[in-house]
């Protein structure tokens, strides 16, 4: 599985990997649906607090900074970028803690995408550019791409760097 990867939603419990397990086990497809539901409540639960938390983030960067440029949306998705790149490899099956498909995904997928706000960022964009502000647009676009991908490299580092060392 690589460092960016997500599993199958079938594979692991929250906290243990299924490959770190001593036993398999034979499971029915009555098992594996149960298995499908709960993974898709903690999706849900997790979607739920990121969707939240963006909220929040939003509305504060609004009142601190104003509204004139999507600071908040811009804000959310450099951090989220950072979270998902740093989760990812903290929790890759080289990283310093192991941790199971269902709570990779509790992350990654929910939180993470309940956070972060692609669909808002294009939307923004998008008036921007119709209101006839083609340099905020244009600065929302390089900002976004350059701060976010440069956000999710400093997590991968940041984790990798954090799998090193020795100890606790």
């Amino acid at each position: 599985m690589r460092w960016g990867s997500i599993a199958n939603p079938l594979q692991g419990g929250f906290f243990v990997a299924a490959a770190h397990r001593s036993e398999r086990s034979v499971v029915t497809g009555k098992e594996r649906r149960k298995v499908a539901v709960q993974n898709y409540i903690w999706i849900m639960i997790g979607s739920a607090l990121g969707g939240a938390a963006r909220y929040w983030c939003s509305g504060f960067a609004a009142s601190r900074i104003g509204e004139t440029f999507p600071w908040g949306t811009l804000m959310v998705n450099v951090i989220g970028s950072f979270v998902i790149g740093f989760f990812a490899t903290l929790t890759a099956p080289d990283g310093r803690f192991l941790v199971g498909t269902t709570a990779r995904q509790f992350v990654m997928v929910g939180i993470c995408g309940g956070y972060t706000t692609f669909s808002s960022f294009s939307l923004q964009t998008l008036n921007l550019a119709r209101d006839g502000e083609w340099f905020r647009a244009c600065a929302n676009i390089g900002l976004s791409v350059v701060l976010c991908m440069l956000a999710v490299w400093l997590g991968l580092v940041a984790a990798a760097a954090l799998n090193q060392m020795k100890g606790a």
